[in-house]
C-alpha cells in the first residue's frame, strides 16, 4: 500500500480542523497549569485568575489596583457598568460635609448623581441636593440603610451621616435602570 503524500487544499483544511478541534478539547479537559504553560510557550502572560483575584472587605467592597491617592481603588462589582458619568471616586476625605447633585446630566438626560462616587471619612455628612432637572428622583441605599422621599423641586435636600467604614451603594428608584446610581466610600 502506498501512502498519499499529496497535500490538497481539502486535505489541508481537514487536517487543520482536526488539529484545532483536538487542541480545543485538550484545553477543556486540561488543568489550569496546562493553560498557563501554553500561554508561556506562546510568549503570552501565564497569569491565572487566582493570582489576579481581588480581595473583599466586610462591607462587600473589593479592592484592586492603586487609585493614585495613596490607597486601593474601590471596585464596585459592576454597580457602575451602565452609568455613563462614573469616572472614578472623588476624594473628599477630611471634609465634614459633602454635597452631591441629584439630577446631574448623565445617562441620556438629567439622570445622574454628581459626582457618581465619593470617598469620605467616617463622620462625614453627605447632602444630596436636587437641581430640579429630570423629573422626580430619590436616594435609596441598595441595602435599605437610608432613603429619601421622591422629590423633583430644585433646592430639595436629603442628608445622611456616615459613621462606619464601608461602601454604600445607592440609586434613584424610578431611574436605576437608566443608570442613576451612586456610591459613598467611607475610609
Amino acid at each position: 500500500m502506498t501512502r498519499d503524500t499529496n497535500l490538497t487544499r481539502r486535505r489541508f483544511t481537514a487536517l487543520t480542523a482536526t488539529a484545532a478541534l483536538s487542541t480545543a478539547l485538550a484545553g477543556c479537559s486540561g488543568s489550569g497549569g496546562d493553560a498557563a504553560n501554553a500561554a508561556e510557550a506562546d510568549g503570552g502572560d501565564a497569569t491565572t485568575a487566582e493570582s489576579t483575584a481581588e480581595s473583599t472587605t466586610e462591607s462587600g467592597e473589593t479592592t484592586g489596583a492603586d487609585s493614585g491617592s495613596g490607597g486601593s481603588a474601590p471596585q464596585f462589582d459592576g454597580w457602575f457598568d451602565n452609568v455613563d458619568n462614573y469616572d472614578g471616586v472623588a476624594d473628599e476625605t477630611g471634609s465634614s460635609t459633602v454635597t452631591v447633585t441629584v439630577g446631574a446630566e448623565a445617562n441620556g438626560g438629567a439622570f445622574g448623581y454628581g459626582p457618581a462616587a465619593v470617598r469620605v471619612s467616617p463622620g462625614t455628612t453627605v447632602v444630596w441636593e436636587w437641581n430640579g432637572k429630570g423629573g422626580s428622583h430619590d436616594v435609596a441605599a441598595a441595602d435599605g440603610g437610608f432613603e429619601s422621599e421622591l422629590a423633583g423641586s430644585s433646592g430639595h435636600t436629603f442628608e445622611h451621616t456616615f459613621e462606619e467604614t464601608g461602601t454604600y451603594r445607592y440609586a434613584c428608584t424610578p431611574h436605576e435602570t437608566l443608570g442613576m446610581k451612586g456610591a459613598v466610600v467611607v475610609e
